[in-house]
């Protein structure tokens, strides 16, 4: 009786079946919604699990909006609940919903190189030792992440393609621009770099990420490969590149 009557926290679940474990093995996209809440939650309550305690929460409030919708006394009703965890589910909504927010307004989005150049330039431009960044893009060109991956001589053979394509894929984004400047001034792009692009593209058909562009930045000027027309990039990778 007092087994069946005390609080059942995340570790009373099989292993393989708790979800931190889960999450840290597979991602958070591995997880359902309520899966995710009893994380937050950490304990359920008498006879139920925080999975479950979650699951009713949101039956109750019918979904992630009506959570969201709920005011912090509403959820403190609820049997179980209480301030800490009824604070903690209204921060981590109101993270998500900032986050969006920040993607929507503030992330820029990128329709023709001259967009790039423009955003890159002010990180790159009379750098005298090189650097490669790598944009990550949502299916509409809008900027999710921007990474640096190397910064000194660029030697292009050890640039793995492994590891500029784990950033889209860590982003799950849609496409990629690679950006890289040339401190001798000379924006134009040398043998090595169309060779290194034309591998990444290749690459980037493989892990079905479309590859947009490869954009080079000079002391005065720029260069995008793409216009260029010197390596073959598929067009369902820059619909929206003019």
């Amino acid at each position: 009786m007092e087994q069946s009557q005390r609080r059942k926290g995340i570790r009373d679940l099989p292993e393989n079946e708790r979800p931190r474990e889960r999450l840290a093995q597979r991602g958070e996209s591995a997880l359902n919604s309520s899966e995710l809440l009893a994380i937050l939650l950490r304990v359920g309550v008498a006879g139920k699990s925080a999975v479950e305690l979650g699951r009713e929460l949101l039956d109750q409030f019918e979904g992630l909006r009506g959570l969201h919708a709920a005011s912090f006394d509403e959820l403190c009703e609820v049997k179980g609940m209480g301030l800490a965890k009824a604070a903690q589910i209204k921060a981590a909504i109101e993270l998500g919903y900032r986050m969006k927010q920040e993607s929507e307004v503030s992330k820029p989005r990128f329709t023709e190189p001259g967009h790039v150049n423009k955003y890159m330039s002010h990180l790159l431009a009379g750098k005298t030792r090189e650097e490669l960044w790598v944009l990550a893009l949502t299916t509409r060109n809008k900027l999710i992440r921007k990474q640096q991956l190397y910064k000194g001589t660029i030697n292009h053979s050890s640039a793995r393609m492994a590891e500029i394509m784990e950033i889209p894929i860590r982003a799950r984004a849609a496409a990629i621009i690679l950006v890289h400047n040339h401190p001798s001034g000379d924006s134009k792009p040398s043998a090595e770099d169309l060779r290194f692009t034309e591998e990444l593209v290749r690459a980037g058909q493989l892990m079905d990420i479309g590859v947009l562009d490869h954009i080079i930045i000079g002391k005065e000027d720029f260069s995008s490969i793409r216009k260029l027309g010197q390596v073959s990039f598929k067009i369902s990778s820059g619909k929206h590149w003019n």
